[in-house]
């Protein structure tokens, strides 16, 4: 069983579920939505939805839409460091002109030779307070899980380990989530250190969660893990494919 979750868009579905059926795998529809939460980019993937639904597929392009706004502006703020063409250089790699987002200016960055690999690109240009990061507008928390649940699909909170949150806002978001309906969380991520595993086990415990496991595997040889490779939930874990 795989999750495709493209970030913002689900015109990749139909090209996975040919490969699933080739490979014998079953594929479940999904997407990963950026919504902004008290000040805190967050993701939230979308699980077993219609990928048809009228309201999902109008929120999504309207957050594509900023996309595209937000790809000119990072390009302009790295031209005025004197690092010309990127938004050029990105677009070569998103196979969706719509969708370029950091990742691809990344890997153009890492081209160019401004770096030596794309986590010391966002280190150096694409994080907060560096020359090439451009905030956006995303939807807010309770807009993204009702696209998610009006089109009849599973909410889950993706590698939270990665946010950076204190004790007291976690919790807030947790209960948050659990009110708007939603019923999972990644315990094992690509981007979560075993202790993290832990971690997030005991959260989705304590409030009640499913736990979900996700690459993040965005190219071959890029990102934490490839497909395939993530190890498997702790002990105690109520996997959300159960429901599948």
């Amino acid at each position: 069983m795989l999750a495709l979750t493209d970030h913002d868009e689900l015109k990749g579905l139909p090209a996975a579920r040919e490969a699933a059926a080739h490979w014998g795998l079953r594929l479940i529809d999904g997407v990963e939505i950026s919504v902004l939460w008290e000040e805190v980019t967050l993701h939230i993937v979308g699980l077993a939805l219609d990928p048809q639904q009228t309201a999902l597929v109008e929120g999504l392009a309207a957050v594509r839409t900023g996309r595209e706004q937000r790809a000119q502006r990072i390009a302009q703020s790295l031209d005025a460091i004197g690092i010309p063409g990127t938004l050029e250089g990105a677009r070569r790699y998103a196979k969706n002109p719509e969708l370029v987002s950091r990742a691809h200016f990344a890997r153009y960055l890492v081209e160019a030779g401004q770096a030596p690999d794309t986590n010391a690109v966002f280190r150096r240009f694409l994080t907060p307070g560096k020359p090439g990061f451009v905030p956006h507008q995303w939807p807010t928390l309770a807009e993204a899980l009702g696209w998610i649940h009006g089109a009849g699909g599973i909410a889950v909170i993706a590698h939270p380990g990665r946010y950076d949150l204190g004790a007291a806002q976690c919790d807030r978001l947790l209960e948050e989530f659990v009110a708007l309906g939603g019923r999972a969380v990644e315990v094992v991520t690509g981007s979560h250190a075993p202790d993290e595993f832990v971690t997030w086990a005991r959260h989705a415990r304590r409030f009640g969660l499913l736990a979900s496991a996700g690459s993040d595997f965005h190219g071959p040889g890029e990102g934490y893990r490839d497909i395939g490779s993530v190890p498997a939930l702790p002990a105690g874990c109520e996997p959300v494919w159960t429901l599948f």
